[in-house]
């Protein structure tokens, strides 16, 4: 392949894309600020480039965007403009590159002020600042603290920032990202914790995760970074020393303090933190959810189901604790509760991840580092621009229909979560358990639809009967049976009152030519609202039936009976005890009203009966159906199921083909066919079901016959996971190759360096250092790979 020359007007090992109008970058920018609802997009790198030796266009305008520069002041932000220009490298070692920089402009989102700070530097020149609000109006910035709130906003972006994961960015990874390491010393450490500590009591109006309703001290972006980023690097030492004069004035910041004691293996002071704090505020859902966590790591699962339930019953409307009550009851095996509790859990919309919409650029510059003999295998493809996915087969890239719609793809936010939880459970049972635990607690279609056609049925042979004995007062009494059915299945089937029971038939004949009399019209408003609340109907019930008062252990302490309640018992009795109590209320009212000479929709069907006038309106026969002991599944969970189905269907069609070609046969094994992106859907589909040795095979499979970071990426998280040291560390080999060919050079956080972190956790640095030494890999890649170690 022939080696393709270096563009002089391009950045050597940086992304690039070219505006087709001056400045639209900027305006799309501006346009897009209302958009931005937590922490904002990555930041933007303008600059405009011009070349006064140039026949051709005189001036280029490109962009980038950009993580991990430290933004605390106009001066680091026209540093790193500066340093641009020495990314101008000429192809031509002998002689200066024409193209210089004129000017730069750097945008970074302020979260917690929602403003967007920008600085634009002219060389030469000078240095401007200011700020450009939602509406795109422009300011001085005359307030200092708009800096360090342009700081922390900047480093907590570098640090939640997935788009290098497998996954990143909800699978739609930005282009022309370059991402720089945003605490790279432990001096920039200590003033970035030093800034947060300041910003900390505003950290709630970042927002928070997905599955969090609202933010709090204990959970917003602020907290999850800090959290994340020394979890992940096995410092959470430093996490409680950050805490810890936070927790003085808040209690609620006890929950992270706690579990960040019991990451760092201080159970002592974990647990003297929680009693403080709980003493304090007893009803703070975090501090319940840390609590449960220790018991359940000590497997004190009976424990930990009693306080997840009083989590509930303090923050009924977060997934969270809901969540939580379904893993403990995963644990305890009693998978009917745990479908239960996850049929209760609240759902939120997703909101995507702040963005911004960039026009098309006119050509998008990704470099590519020359091949190095020794650095790793290659095909000998000597590109400077593109991408490693160029050099794959084009076929290899093709998708079958069918794998390419799977509806589990596309989940997002709580559902995602919530499909997790269900396949836990199908883990543990099978499929064909979980269907039957699914019949025992939810209704089943067919059960519904039976019990209400037998109920249909017996109600039109009593409506029948009654008419018949009404309408001979009347002189029609002898009409066929068929008229009957037919006026009175149609008001059968639709009228259905708001609490799910439908009612009897309405119509009624009088004089005339056998002719069915409707519903009065001046009665159709507001007296068909009465006859819904009076008439005692029998609803489905959610909950099982309250115990009778005299059988309560409980009736007798307390006016109210819920002194000494369990928790169980509260939960059972909370959505039951407003329905029992109208009901209650309604047959007071409806007795009443009858001795008064007046029946329950207000009419005067108890005069007539007091005076022996025949009514001309049959009795009412409501239908009833009643399922005591199950609930109504929500339409999230039962598409769930159906997500489920789809996944195993394919996961089982996909095994029994892979043991049919890996099995020994003296026959040619059976060529089956499947180009590398069909594989790599096949690992994350063996990998969601909790397959992973299928999903190692499967991602192998994909890179023998592609280029594909994500499945390396895969095979790396799942051999550290099951602590498989040489294993993960050939995948760090075989990925940082790649990595280092794209420009990709930013250590921590990174899926590399959070795996590497894990097995030294496991093993310990000299084990696994002495593994690295061992693969005898080349001397380039192993100076790539100890950045990670130091």
């Amino acid at each position: 392949m022939v080696q393709t020359l270096a563009d002089p007007s391009t950045l050597k090992g940086i992304p690039e894309m070219f505006e087709t109008e001056p400045a639209e970058s900027l305006v799309a920018r501006t346009e897009s600020l209302a958009t931005f609802r937590e922490l904002g997009p990555p930041d933007l790198c303008r600059i405009e480039k011009y070349n006064p030796k140039s026949s051709a266009a005189k001036e280029i305008n490109s962009y980038h965007f950009v993580l991990g520069v430290d933004s605390s002041s106009s001066a680091s932000v026209a540093a790193y403009l500066n340093s641009l220009s020495y990314a101008l490298v000429s192809h031509n070692t002998k002689a200066l590159n024409p193209w210089k920089i004129r000017s730069g402009t750097y945008c970074c989102f302020n979260a917690f002020s929602r403003v967007d700070v920008r600085v634009e530097v002219r060389i030469p020149g000078g240095v401007e600042s200011y700020v450009v609000d939602l509406r795109g109006d422009k300011h001085r910035i005359t307030n200092p603290a708009i800096w360090q709130e342009t700081y922390v906003s900047a480093v907590l972006r570098a640090i939640l920032d997935d788009n290098d994961e497998p996954d990143g960015n909800d699978g739609n990874p930005i282009l022309g990202l370059r991402k720089l390491d945003p605490l790279d010393t432990l001096n920039a450490e200590k003033r970035f914790l030093e800034a947060a500590a300041a910003e900390f009591w505003k950290g709630w109006q970042l927002g928070t995760n997905p599955e969090v309703q609202i933010a709090t001290y204990f959970s917003n972006h602020l907290t999850n970074g800090i959290v994340k980023y020394f979890r992940e690097g096995g410092r959470l030492d430093k996490a409680a020393k950050f805490f810890e004069g936070l927790f003085v004035k808040d209690p609620e910041v006890g929950a992270v303090l706690a579990s960040s004691y019991f990451g760092n293996d201080d159970e002592i002071k974990g647990v003297t933190v929680l009693h403080e704090a709980l003493k304090k505020n007893s009803s703070s859902y975090g501090l319940l959810l840390a609590q449960v966590d220790f018991l359940q790591s000590k497997k004190k699962l009976d424990t930990a189901a009693k306080i997840a339930k009083i989590a509930v019953v303090a923050a009924p409307s977060e997934y969270v604790t809901w969540a939580k009550l379904t893993q403990i009851y995963i644990d305890l095996g009693d998978y009917e509760s745990a479908l239960l509790a996850l049929n209760s859990c609240p759902m939120f919309s997703y909101c995507e991840r702040d963005s911004q919409r960039m026009p098309v650029p006119a050509r998008v510059h990704l470099p590519l580092r020359p091949e190095i003999a020794g650095a790793g295998s290659g095909t000998g493809a000597q590109h400077l621009s593109g991408s490693i996915d160029d050099e794959n087969d084009p076929r290899e890239n093709a998708v079958h229909p069918e794998l390419a719609r799977l509806p589990a793809l596309s989940l997002r936010g709580t559902f995602l979560l919530a499909y997790q939880l269900l396949i836990r459970i199908v883990s543990c049972v099978g499929w064909d358990e979980l269907l039957k635990y699914r019949s025992k607690v939810f209704v089943m279609e067919e059960e519904y639809r039976i019990h209400r056609a037998l109920e249909e049925k017996r109600l039109l042979v009593e409506e029948g009967l009654d008419g018949t004995a009404v309408d001979s007062t009347s002189g029609q009494g002898n009409h066929p049976k068929e008229e009957s059915e037919v006026y009175v299945k149609p008001f059968a089937k639709a009228r259905v009152a708001v609490n799910g029971v439908a009612e009897g038939e309405e119509g009624e004949k009088e004089g005339g030519k056998d002719a069915a009399r409707p519903v009065e019209n001046d009665d159709k408003d507001e007296s068909r609202l009465q006859e819904l609340v009076g008439e005692n109907f029998e609803s489905i019930r959610l909950t099982p039936e309250p115990e009778p008062e005299s059988l309560s252990p409980t009736a007798a302490e307390g006016e109210d009976g819920k002194k000494g309640l369990s928790i169980d018992e509260m939960l059972r009795r909370a959505s039951g005890e407003a329905d029992a109590q109208a009901q209650v209320t309604l047959a007071e009212v409806e007795e009443t009203s009858i001795a008064q000479g007046v029946d329950s929709m207000g009419s005067v069907e108890g005069q007539r009966k007091m005076t022996n006038t025949p009514n001309p309106r049959p009795k009412r026969t409501p239908i009833n159906f009643t399922f005591r002991n199950k609930r109504l599944c929500e339409k999230w969970l039962d598409n769930l199921f159906m997500v489920l189905y789809n996944d195993l269907r394919l996961y089982t069609a996909l095994k029994q083909e892979m043991v049919q070609y890996l099995q020994p046969t003296g026959k040619p094994q059976a060529m089956y066919r499947k180009t590398g992106a069909e594989w790599e859907i096949y690992g994350d589909l063996a990998e969601r079901l909790h397959h992973p040795e299928e999903a190692k095979v499967a991602y192998k499979l994909c890179i023998e016959q592609k280029f594909s970071i994500k499945s390396w990426l895969k095979i790396l998280a799942i051999e550290a996971a099951e602590g498989n040291t040489r294993e993960a560390l050939i995948a760090v080999n075989k990925v940082i190759v790649l990595l280092d060919k794209s420009y990709i050079d930013n250590t921590y956080p990174s899926p590399i360096g959070r795996a590497v972190f894990k097995l030294i956790g496991r093993h310990g640095y000299q084990k696994v250092h002495n593994v690295l030494i061992a693969l005898n890999v080349p001397q380039r890649n192993f100076k790539l790979i100890m950045k990670y170690f130091e």
